[in-house]
């Protein structure tokens, strides 16, 4: 039954909320994830304290959105987080596990001698790759689904670890990477952007395989999924979004190709992130826990959900003003010795 008060929708207000939540934050921390993880394709250690000034005012800040829709999810869909956190508690762990050796090495590297930031460095990469392949997996069990009985988490421990969920883990890497190398050619100049540039080419290409193989894949799995994508008259619908993900691929191919496109090639590939995304929806929608169980029927008391909007609509315009200007402050290309550590 859908919840509302006076007609509005509020378990689809806050399946708005939440969906956003975490698309910022796929966007804003996956760029930041995705520098750990080509750090080791990268040697010089001026040229690593580049790319690790180029987010150093800003990192800590983008995981506000996770913050925030893991709370949403608290307050709005009860149901849904008692289902989802134990069957994804391992995963999660491990990927917050990943965040701090990440954050801890981002801080700890600036402060250490001159020449022993290698400990550091290992940390920041172990991190970085730890957290996103946890994050994909958990986004593959995700696509699975959950064994659900009497409203609780009925599966095992392990039921996460998939063949799938592993591969969804590898392509998540491959995502942040090229959101990493995209974000590295805007903000920086010389040698280093153009060694992004010939690392970008081969990540669209690769990050194009994940999308095809996962798009083929879900619906030989998944009935539902089959059924949604495949039947008139949802074909005609929901086909310009493979499409335009080829269109978004061919432009951005010739985008990192041009010495001059320094901003496009991000701004593409947060096309080529939000046309997977929709993806994704399109493939769950209306479920909050796969394959069966809707927003509506997960959601709290309108009651409650109400309580909680009127706050949220609160902060999301404050969080987005203070990100907007963080980003703007720290505008422009990060050169060698200039930081903001």
């Amino acid at each position: 039954m859908a919840s509302g008060i006076v007609g509005i929708d509020l378990a689809l207000i806050w399946a708005v909320v939440i969906i956003f939540s975490l698309m910022m934050y796929v966007v804003m921390d996956g760029f930041d994830l995705g520098i750990g993880i080509l750090f080791p394709f990268v040697k010089g250690k001026e040229e690593r304290d580049v790319m690790m000034n180029t987010v150093a005012p800003i990192w800590d800040g983008n995981e506000t959105w996770l913050v925030l829709g893991g709370a949403g999810l608290y307050g709005a869909f009860p149901l849904a987080y008692g289902v989802i956190l134990p069957a994804l508690y391992l995963p999660l762990i491990f990927m917050l596990i990943g965040l701090i050796f990440r954050g801890v090495a981002f801080e700890f590297r600036f402060k250490v001698q001159e020449g022993k930031e290698g400990l550091w460095d290992k940390s920041f990469i172990f991190g970085s790759l730890l957290a996103t392949f946890c994050q994909g997996v958990a986004l593959g069990a995700f696509i699975d689904g959950f064994h659900v009985e009497n409203r609780q988490y009925a599966g095992g421990s392990l039921d996460w670890l998939t063949p799938f969920s592993v591969f969804c883990g590898f392509g998540l890497i491959a995502a942040y990477a090229l959101l990493g190398s995209t974000w590295l050619i805007m903000k920086t100049e010389g040698p280093l952007q153009a060694s992004m540039r010939r690392m970008t080419k081969p990540l669209v290409l690769l990050l194009l395989l994940f999308i095809v193989a996962v798009s083929l894949w879900t619906p030989l799995s998944h009935d539902a999924i089959s059924q949604r994508w495949f039947t008139m008259p949802n074909l005609f619908w929901f086909l310009p979004v493979p499409i335009l993900v080829l269109v978004t691929v061919v432009f951005l191919l010739r985008a990192i190709l041009k010495e001059e496109a320094h901003v496009s090639p991000f701004v593409l590939t947060l096309i080529l992130i939000f046309l997977g995304y929709s993806g994704l929806g399109i493939s769950l929608w209306p479920n909050i826990i796969p394959p069966a169980i809707s927003i509506w029927e997960a959601s709290s008391p309108p009651q409650s959900q109400l309580f909680l909007l009127i706050g949220t609509l609160f902060i999301i315009p404050i969080t987005l003003m203070y990100t907007a200007w963080g980003y703007y402050v720290f505008r422009g290309k990060v050169r060698t010795g200039e930081g903001y550590h």
